[in-house]
């Protein structure tokens, strides 16, 4: 049924801005995201469609956005970039909201800080956690994409980073898309150069842990 002949109260839009988004289904706020349909399908069952092409919403939130669109009639690249671009500001909140709530005091909170940014990935990624003196965290930072060696994990511009935000201690956390968080042997390697770094600048180096969709792993330089 086109969205024209669907009673006014029972429309996405209006009903987001009478109850909230909150009253929505993930097919009807998708739908206002691609913002129409196509001949024949209402944004609504379009989105239905979208989630259920890629295994579920969940799947579809970790699509690269020229993936999005792969196969499916009716949605192309705009409405691919509108929902790429919502996940990541979701992703992106959810990592504000962590550093507003937490101190870092141990590897388990270095893990819950970084994770935001870390999970719901298909390509590896390592953040960068800097703190000051109580654990308070500064800021949480994308330092490298794609990064498939831990032993390259760029020491010198990690510290640079800690130092810019007069941070005194930091974490460096990675993702595994594998979903296996042991570390490697490379994962221990970067561990060992980053603490031997941070001694030499006079910064406290707090952990590395490796997060996945699932949980997390403390990263041991041994």
């Amino acid at each position: 049924m086109p969205m024209r002949d669907v009673p006014e109260g029972d429309r996405p839009r209006e009903r987001l801005l009478t109850w909230g988004a909150e009253a929505l289904s993930d097919r009807e706020l998708l739908a206002l995201l691609l913002g129409a349909g196509v001949a024949g399908q209402d944004a609504v069952e379009l989105a239905r469609r979208l989630i259920a092409h890629h295994g579920g919403l969940y799947e579809l939130s970790r699509m690269p956005a020229h993936e999005v669109a792969v196969g499916l009639a009716g949605v192309g690249p705009a409405k691919a970039a509108r929902i790429s671009a919502a996940f990541q500001l979701g992703r992106r909140v959810a990592s504000l909201g962590s550093q507003v709530r937490q101190r870092v005091r141990g590897s388990g909170d270095l893990a819950a800080v970084a994770a935001p940014l870390l999970r719901g990935l298909r390509h590896e990624r390592v953040v960068v956690v800097a703190c000051d003196g109580a654990g308070a965290v500064l800021r949480a930072t994308v330092l490298t994409e794609g990064v498939c060696d831990r032993s390259l994990i760029p020491v010198r511009d990690v510290l640079a980073l800690v130092l810019a935000v007069r941070g005194t201690s930091f974490g460096v956390a990675h993702n595994h898309p594998t979903g296996r968080a042991d570390p490697s042997s490379a994962d221990r390697l970067a561990t060992a150069r980053l603490v031997a770094g941070a001694e030499t600048v006079g910064l406290r180096f707090l952990d590395h842990v490796v997060v996945t969709d699932s949980g997390w792993r403390r990263v041991s330089p041994d």
